[in-house]
């Protein structure tokens, strides 16, 4: 990836609020190259970068609690990247983006599974890791808040049970285990049940951000989504698509009189 000739202009910061300067980031990343560049973009932005080019070390850095967030290359030295992810998933909930070959789908799809936040494809424009990081930001001060103030009453459609205070889910009685997103995303769709959700108020709302061209990432956590969630009690698929617009949770003909 080529060193910008000339840094960025001048322009007030995207940032979101309630973030401190001094929040930290995690890159790891064995690309030397790589790693100064985005430190460069996102010292311009006000953020602190910390660079581990190794799995082992990259994964005792990240769990030592002094990080906003993460950026995480799949293919590493040592411990790959998905391990290293579990990992931290073992333990924490900080965020983390996942950096994936250009194309790779697979590893993107594995990624969201083990619970990255969002992914970026390499090569990419350092511009566009500077909107995914403020925008998992963004969604993670939300969620902290939703946390401390008085809780909604929990979302009931069928046999599924959202709880957005505890952030757990039940689906006929029984825990189901999701991640951040998966979770947000469900709380979305269940709040308009019987109603279609354009993808581009998705993504929006769930991640945090514009829908770009060629982004499947919410067409990603909806297939995750579906295949843990199952079938309906009468055997319907409960998100369906709605070709060329978005998605719908859908109900029972009964439940929407």
């Amino acid at each position: 990836m080529p060193k910008p000739p000339s840094p960025l202009p001048s322009q007030p910061s995207a940032r979101p609020e309630g973030l401190r300067q001094s929040d930290r980031i995690l890159v790891i990343d064995d690309d030397v190259e790589l790693c100064e560049l985005v430190a460069e973009y996102l010292n311009a932005e006000g953020y602190s970068v910390e660079a581990v080019h190794d799995g082992a070390h990259g994964l005792e850095r990240a769990l030592s609690n002094e990080f906003a967030l993460i950026i995480l290359d799949v293919m590493l030295p040592g411990l790959k990247g998905f391990q290293a992810l579990r990992q931290i998933r073992n333990h924490s909930q900080i965020p983390v983006i996942m950096l994936t070959a250009k194309g790779d789908f697979v590893d993107r799809i594995l990624g969201f599974e083990i619970g990255a936040d969002d992914y970026l494809p390499k090569p990419f424009n350092p511009r566009e890791l500077v909107v995914r990081i403020q925008a998992v930001l963004r969604r993670t001060l939300r969620n902290e808040s939703d946390v401390r103030a008085t809780a909604p009453a929990p979302i009931v459609v069928g046999d599924m049970q959202l709880d957005r205070g505890s952030r757990l889910v039940r689906r006929d009685g029984r825990d189901v285990e999701l991640t951040g997103v998966e979770f947000d995303l469900l709380a979305a769709l269940l709040e308009s049940a019987g109603q279609v959700i354009q993808r581009e108020a998705l993504v929006k709302t769930v991640l945090g951000r514009d829908l770009s061209p060629f982004d499947r990432s919410i067409d990603v956590h909806v297939s995750n989504l579906r295949r843990k969630l199952g079938p309906t009690q009468e055997g319907r698929e409960r998100i369906q698509a709605v070709r060329a617009v978005g998605y719908v949770y859908t109900v029972a003909a009964k439940a929407k009189q």
